[in-house]
């Protein structure tokens, strides 16, 4: 089966400093895979660089099929093209209620003319209903986003990237600051949204990454160090030295 998302070889500087070393990663189209590393591993900068932020100096990144290069897209092209980023900070609209965030979200022409003719169709309305479900507010749909627990935030943020119809999710560090029952439930939902599209989870949290039970990726100095199950990485003799011995 030929990956949706392929990293070949790519290479990147900042004064010097090489972030990310000679470094190849590929993913299915539905498939749940999880990143881990320590601090200064290349983590934030392979994202920056397959979300279009960051331009590599050698190498090349391909999505879809037939495969595209990434490279020759802007950061806008690139998220058109369904892959969806999920920062660590939740960013909503927190004066706005759930059901506006996610009509906000909706994928549709972004013309002045078609934002200011634009009304909500019965369409629409259960398209935000769908996605609320999804993502585990149904019963907060009518509430500001404001309101909402830091756990629920993570949540509305990945619905609204939901609503962006993406095929791939980077979705970084979605553990940190939740409760034991929302981690809980953004496991499930993450395992589930992995059914059927390309899922990248970046996390330091090693229990969270247990409970995905996926295949894991480990990064060091821009680099794949070990990849497979998490019990074979984590008996792997250099990811506990640089790693899980710090």
């Amino acid at each position: 089966m030929s990956a949706l998302l392929e990293v070949d070889g790519i290479s990147v500087s900042f004064d010097g400093f090489r972030a990310i070393n000679n470094l190849s990663f590929n993913i299915g189209e539905a498939e749940l895979r999880a990143v881990i590393g320590p601090n200064g591993a290349g983590k934030t900068t392979f994202m920056d660089i397959v979300t279009g932020k960051t331009r590599p100096d050698a190498g090349d990144v391909t999505f879809g099929t037939p495969p595209k290069s990434l490279l020759r897209m802007n950061e806008a092209q690139i998220a058109r093209e369904g892959i969806g980023r999920k920062f660590q900070r939740p960013t909503v609209f927190e004066d706005q209620t759930v059901a506006d965030n996610l009509t906000m979200a909706l994928k549709a022409k972004r013309s002045p003319f078609a934002v200011l003719g634009w009304r909500p169709s019965a369409e629409s309305q259960a398209r935000v209903a769908e996605l609320a479900s999804e993502v585990g507010l149904a019963s907060q749909i009518a509430r500001k986003a404001g309101e909402l627990s830091h756990g629920q935030k993570q949540w509305l943020e990945i619905g609204m990237l939901l609503a962006q119809e993406p095929r791939l999710l980077l979705v970084d560090e979605p553990a940190a600051g939740m409760t034991l029952a929302e981690r809980e439930q953004t496991t499930a939902l993450l395992v589930r949204l992995a059914e059927s599209r390309a899922v990248v989870v970046v996390e330091h949290d090693m229990d969270f990454v247990r409970r995905l039970n996926c295949k894991v990726t480990v990064l060091h100095q821009g680099a794949v160090l070990a990849e497979g199950s998490l019990d074979h990485v984590t008996r792997n003799p250099d990811v506990i030295e640089v790693y899980l011995g710090r």
